[in-house]
């Protein structure tokens, strides 16, 4: 059973969420909460796998919420995927910065959003190709300062193979066939860059890929 906490100040936008959820044998919508400081608070006392976050709400945002959460160890399992009216902005880089595992848009089709649902509990990132391809486009026009090479320095040579077909937008799978190796040992390769960048999932790993400089948008 995958549990979900929803936190979003608009109360239709929660219902019409757990209306579609509560149709589903496979998820329960845990707890509910309008504000950041009572996700937190529901997050701690429910320990769900997933916490639907909205990212602007009045006191505490979306952005905090999720920085919040993913720093706190008993919280190590909750999965913040962010909700938002919008693309890919600033505010969703910061959140997935922050420690999101990625974002829906709030006019997402019902199947896609229980699919990504679904993705998500799995401990996946919601970083779909289009996703990856827009901030590969925003390093373009701002690139970011090159990050110190001591965490990249302790990458093995197939693990930053590895971060860099991550940054690509490719699955386990993918990465795999073309790396010519068992999609166990891709997974491997994953969870030891993630480990050694501090990455708290896939989402962050794109992220710190771009920010060290070992992924570029000429090599993307």
């Amino acid at each position: 059973m995958i549990r979900v906490l929803l936190v979003d100040d608009q109360p239709l936008i929660r219902s019409g969420f757990r209306a579609l959820l509560d149709l589903e044998d496979d998820i329960e919508v845990v707890a509910e909460a309008a504000n950041g400081h009572d996700g937190l608070r529901l997050a701690e006392e429910h320990l769900p796998d997933i916490a639907l976050v909205d990212i602007q709400m009045p006191g505490l945002d979306g952005i905090e919420t999720t920085r919040r959460i993913a720093a706190d160890p008993a919280l190590a399992g909750v999965h913040v995927v962010i909700l938002t009216n919008y693309g890919l902005d600033e505010y969703v880089f910061n959140a997935l910065r922050a420690g999101a595992a990625g974002f829906l848009v709030k006019d997402i089709v019902p199947e896609d959003f229980l699919h990504a649902v679904r993705v998500a509990a799995r401990g996946d990132a919601l970083l779909a190709p289009s996703i990856t391809r827009k901030l590969i486009n925003r390093y373009i026009t701002q690139p970011p300062p090159t990050a110190t090479d001591t965490a990249l320095e302790e990458l093995t040579s197939r693990e930053r193979e590895a971060v860099v077909l991550v940054a690509q937008g490719l699955s386990n799978d993918e990465i795999a066939d073309h790396m010519v190796i068992s999609p166990l040992t891709a997974k491997t390769h994953i969870n030891r860059s993630m480990t050694k960048l501090r990455a708290r999932d896939r989402a962050q790993l794109v992220v710190l890929a771009y920010e060290s400089g070992l992924v570029t948008p000429h090599n993307s």
